[in-house]
């Protein structure tokens, strides 16, 4: 008989995603942002005092309040649907048919089964098909979905199916290559190993279509 924590520690370790969606309960926004801060504050102090700080120190004694700051503000921020970028579009007046493709965007994001960091770039393209969006707004949504606890290939995902939305088209494309710090400091270790995911619609799923997509995010474009 296998034991859940054992279970779950394999799909942790194993970091195996078990929805499409991140697992958030219906009453996730029942307390308020600055409710959450507090309980967390609360929750890091004992896991601080657990491990045997002193929480009297100048050093540490803020540390509570930090945390829990960052965990609602920042890097789960992307958790809160009132946070979410307004995908703004607009006609494709000048009739540009050819793929864009916006590369190296920046990816932080936090392994939701150690909760350790995930940094690294996002490529995404798409062909419109009458719609356009704004450059800084790819950014913004790559960033949204990635301030949360996180699986890789969940948030490959969620950044074409929100493009393909705004845009009106299957024919969106996303490639993430990241590192994993539950990987590279700890478990095995290794620090030279990323973890490459994609997901391609419409199009893209054509070979030639895919192929020059590919290509285009191996050029050289440093400036």
């Amino acid at each position: 008989m296998i034991n859940n924590n054992d279970l779950h520690d394999e799909i942790g370790n194993n970091h195996i995603a078990t929805s499409a969606e991140n697992p958030v309960r219906s009453d996730a926004f029942d307390l308020t942002d600055e409710q959450k801060i507090e309980s967390i504050k609360g929750e890091v102090e004992k896991i601080l005092h657990t491990l045997g700080m002193d929480l009297t120190d100048d050093s540490i004694k803020g540390t509570p309040n930090r945390v829990a700051k960052m965990f609602v503000n920042e890097i789960f921020g992307g958790l809160n649907p009132t946070k979410k970028p307004k995908a703004s579009t607009f006609e494709n007046n000048y009739k540009y048919g050819e793929m864009l493709v916006e590369k190296n965007i920046t990816v932080y994001s936090t392994c939701e089964h150690h909760l350790l960091p995930i940094i690294g770039r996002a490529h995404i393209a798409y062909i419109s098909s009458g719609r356009v969006i704004g450059l800084s707004k790819m950014n913004r949504i790559v960033d949204y979905f990635a301030k949360r606890p996180q699986v890789q290939e969940r948030l490959t995902m969620q950044i074409v199916q929100e493009l393909q939305k705004a845009l009106n088209t299957e024919d969106v494309a996303c490639v993430i290559d990241a590192k994993h710090l539950c990987v590279n400091s700890r478990g095995i270790r290794d620090i030279e190993s990323s973890t490459v995911t994609s997901e391609f619609g419409g199009k893209f799923k054509e070979a030639a279509t895919k192929r020059e997509f590919l290509d285009y995010i191996q050029m050289d474009t440093k400036f």
